[in-house]
């Protein structure tokens, strides 16, 4: 997924920045050479594969064949163990292409680049290869030359026992933790293993660090890396070029060989290589589903406990009816992994095997990396991570969002096809990762809220259009609604973007195939139901593409969704309880009900100062960018002031927290309550609501009538003389202290885009409105409170209102 976040082939492909780290030879290179059983000795363990790896005591040497020398091969470095706060296992932390070249009595290890590139036939081709020169990231001595004079040997441990930076910790890593340098004693090769078409290095690195993460009395981290080096394609795939209006993760490079008046950046898809076998040709041009020439297989690691073998298997396979819209039929398919009696040689380290593996870690989390080759695109392998405490939070979720309407969750432990349905669900979701296909979050917004409580509408439909969304399970279906569907299938966009972006193109090359691939997205242009909504990070720009979500009214949804919280608080000791046990899974269900009414305010309020994001070509009419209605941001803000900034009661549980905690009532609604407030008033969010104005008039949502909306809400009491309670007391407070904070923020730039995933609005606070109107309304305010202390008799609210003004003044008028 990243189920918490992440998606993810990384939430944005970044290329990496190629430090040498030391260029030299560890040992004189002249004289060096000796004959072939004088450095592979009786005494060597050998491992065939790529290369023939020979262990010999402490040192790994390389046996190259000569027909390997220049071709390309990608090397990806990835956590494999690591200590608390140092990423996770799987983390990809570089990755670049490689050539073993040999010169002379040297064999040297380049990094060859594809960010820049232009054809060979065509004139610019000279200038981009003489501006792209290929580093050397290291050099080794022929040691000896093969048997059959046809390979080349040489010693590869210091490769990865020294601090050869593209292959360990990257910069960022390094800067964070203050590392100075690697402790080369504390510092080993793990294993190198070669098969058929890659090399696999376990390598533990001990850097001296003065901000580890965690261990800091050790004064280092240690971690243990791997290397995968991989053989790419001799023949490359055919691309297929990207088109931001359906979803993809991408690959890219600077093309100067194109007809234009400039350097082009050109993205192409990631994917498997699925093509028509030859003798198909016919039956797949006249409409049959054809079988492709190769299969993408995902095996199940056999360390999978049975019982969830077959779920995540079934969620493998649900992705054939999608490849079936693409004209393929069994694309794809989930296998059992050889016993080590049948094949003991097997491995999921073999980048020709795919595997679902199955980690003991704590981690609440899946994700479906994959490794492409760079210049095409071709996914040439995928390991899907599979935490065991996955399961744990499968089961908050589902219990949060289903136990209002469904006996099947309303107890401590599910039943083993109740989680083995849930499991299936992740499995199909990271699998879809795989494919190439990153989150869609505006899939949800495609449904009406009301069609999510119809029963032959969900059974037929699902909860949303793709299981790329985020649209995990149906919290907007009442109990009196009957048999709805609950939760997300391989869906109608599933089915579009995967045959858009598999389905062969025969005889045209990628451009020629550009028209077609048009065609086919405007086909269904302006349907909600086929509309891609990129993952947002940062600032929630586009309140339709947003996670956790369901219907096209977050308002609507998320007032059924409340009903249904209301309905599990008073059912919780008793939907959590085991004998003997403790109230453990008590105190984590009910953190699972805050987070989701959270959730529910953050799904409304985001909508004001909020604008959609429509992808389309110059072709297609309209804007791309449409503000949010008026009239719909001023509901949303009602809403939060009604159903948030109004204390839930509903909530505040004294049965529940006196088996849960000593304290913490108070402070859990107040962080509730000040983390929406401040993000209403982000400065994004303030200054978008100044820009709508400015550009549409009095149709827009003035950001001084936001505030004095939000001011009404807030300061209710003054109105109607009420007495002012502690929740509401620690409410205004922190509107006070938002206010404060507004009058002397920094300004922000524009952060950079991540290629769509990250949203940013740029704000100069000294020349922006944004100040001019806060000092305006510290100032209505203080008006109001002065009006308001003559309303009240209650001496508590008497007191805060007093310190409210003192706290008003001093931010209006600052000692010099």
């Amino acid at each position: 997924m990243v189920l918490t976040c992440s998606s993810t082939k990384e939430a944005s492909k970044s290329k990496a920045t190629v430090s040498s780290g030391p260029v030299s030879s560890p040992e004189k290179s002249n004289g060096d050479m000796k004959p072939y059983d004088k450095v592979i000795t009786g005494s060597a363990k050998t491992d065939e594969g790529l290369f023939a790896v020979h262990k010999i005591d402490e040192d790994y040497f390389y046996e190259i064949p000569d027909s390997l020398f220049e071709r390309e091969m990608l090397m990806v470095t990835r956590i494999a163990k690591t200590a608390s706060g140092l990423g996770f296992g799987g983390g990809k932390q570089n990755e670049q292409v490689l050539r073993w070249q040999k010169r002379d009595n040297k064999v040297l290890l380049r990094v060859v680049s594809y960010n820049v590139v232009a054809a060979d036939s065509l004139p610019v081709h000279e200038a981009v290869v003489n501006s792209n020169f290929e580093p050397i990231l290291y050099t080794f001595p022929i040691k000896a030359i093969g048997k059959d004079s046809t390979s080349t040997v040489i010693n590869v441990t210091d490769l990865f026992n020294k601090d050869v930076k593209a292959l360990g910790l990257p910069e960022g890593t390094r800067k964070r933790y203050k590392v100075s340098r690697l402790e080369g004693d504390k510092s080993f090769i793990e294993s190198v293993k070669s098969y058929p078409q890659n090399v696999e290095v376990r390598h533990v690195k001990t850097y001296n660090a003065g901000n580890p993460p965690s261990n800091s009395s050790t004064g280092t981290i240690s971690i243990e890396l791997s290397n995968s080096m991989i053989l790419l394609p001799e023949i490359p795939m055919k691309r297929r070029y990207f088109d931001e209006r359906v979803g993809w993760f991408t690959s890219s490079q600077t093309d100067y060989g194109l007809e234009a008046q400039r350097s082009k950046d050109v993205e192409f898809l990631d994917r498997w290589r699925l093509e028509v076998k030859d003798e198909d040709i016919e039956k797949f041009n006249r409409g049959e589903l054809v079988e492709p020439k190769k299969q993408i297989v995902y095996y199940i690691d056999r360390a999978t406990p049975e019982k969830w073998r077959k779920y995540i298997k079934q969620g493998i396979e649900d992705w054939q009816v999608a490849f079936e819209a693409a004209g393929f039929k069994n694309a794809i398919i989930a296998k059992d992994p050889p016993t080590p009696e049948e094949d003991p040689e097997w491995s999921p380290e073999d980048v020709r095997y795919s595997v679902v593996r199955y980690l003991a870690s704590p981690i609440p989390n899946a994700n479906g990396p994959h490794v492409s080759d760079p210049r095409t695109g071709e996914i040439l392998e995928s390991d899907i991570n599979w935490y065991h405490n996955v399961m744990s939070l499968l089961r908050g979720w589902f219990f949060v969002q289903t136990a209002a309407i469904n006996p099947d969750a309303q107890s401590p432990e599910f039943k083993d096809e109740v989680m083995g349905r849930l499991i299936r669900f992740v499995s199909s979701h990271e699998v879809g990762h795989t494919l190439g296909l990153p989150h869609n979050w505006a899939s949800s917004v495609a449904y009406p809220v009301e069609k999510l409580r119809d029963p032959e509408f969900t059974k037929k439909y699902s909860t949303a259009p793709s299981i790329m969304d985020y649209a995990r399970f149906n919290y907007v279906a009442q109990p009196e609604d009957g048999d709805v569907a609950l939760m997300p299938n391989i869906g109608i966009y599933d089915k579009y973007a995967i045959s858009w972006g598999y389905r062969p193109i025969l005889g045209k090359t990628a451009e020629e195939e550009k028209a077609t691939l048009d065609q086919w997205i405007l086909e269904h242009a302006g349907d909600p139901l086929y509309r891609f909504g990129h993952q947002q990070v940062g600032d929630i720009v586009d309140p339709s593409s947003q996670r956790e979500d369901l219907g096209d009214d977050a308002i609507l949804a998320s007032e059924y969704g409340i009903k249904n919280l209301k309905r599990i608080v008073p059912n919780l000791i008793k939907w959590t309880s085991e004998p003997g046990e403790n109230y453990s899974d008590l105190d984590e269900m009910y953190g699972h009900v805050v987070s989701q009414f959270k959730r529910y305010m953050g799904h409304v309020s985001v909508n004001i100062g909020g604008i959609y994001e429509y992808y389309k070509t110059s072709e297609q009419e309209g804007p791309v960018y449409i503000p949010v209605p008026k009239e719909h941001q001023k509901n949303a803000l009602k809403f939060v002031n009604e159903q948030l900034f109004a204390t839930p009661e509903w909530l505040i549980d004294t049965d529940i927290f006196g088996r849960i905690e000593y304290s913490g009532a108070v402070e859990r609604i107040r962080k509730l309550q000040s983390d929406i407030l401040d993000d209403i008033l982000s400065l994004g969010r303030m200054q978008r609501l100044i820009e709508t104005q400015t550009l549409y008039g009095n149709s827009a949502y003035a950001l001084t009538d936001m505030m004095k909306d939000l001011r009404n809400g807030v300061w209710s009491e003054l109105r109607s003389g009420k007495s002012i309670e502690t929740y509401r007391r620690n409410l205004q407070r922190a509107h006070i202290d938002r206010l404060a904070y507004l009058m002397t923020a920094d300004s922000q730039k524009k952060a950079p885009s991540f290629g769509g995933y990250q949203k940013s609005t740029a704000v100069t606070t000294s020349q922006s409105d944004i100040r001019a109107v806060v000092r305006a309304e510290l100032k209505s305010l203080e008006s109001a409170i002065k009006s308001g202390l003559n309303r009240t008799s209650d001496q508590l609210s008497k007191i805060h209102l007093q310190d409210a003004l003192e706290r008003i003044d001093a931010i209006v008028n600052p000692q010099s």
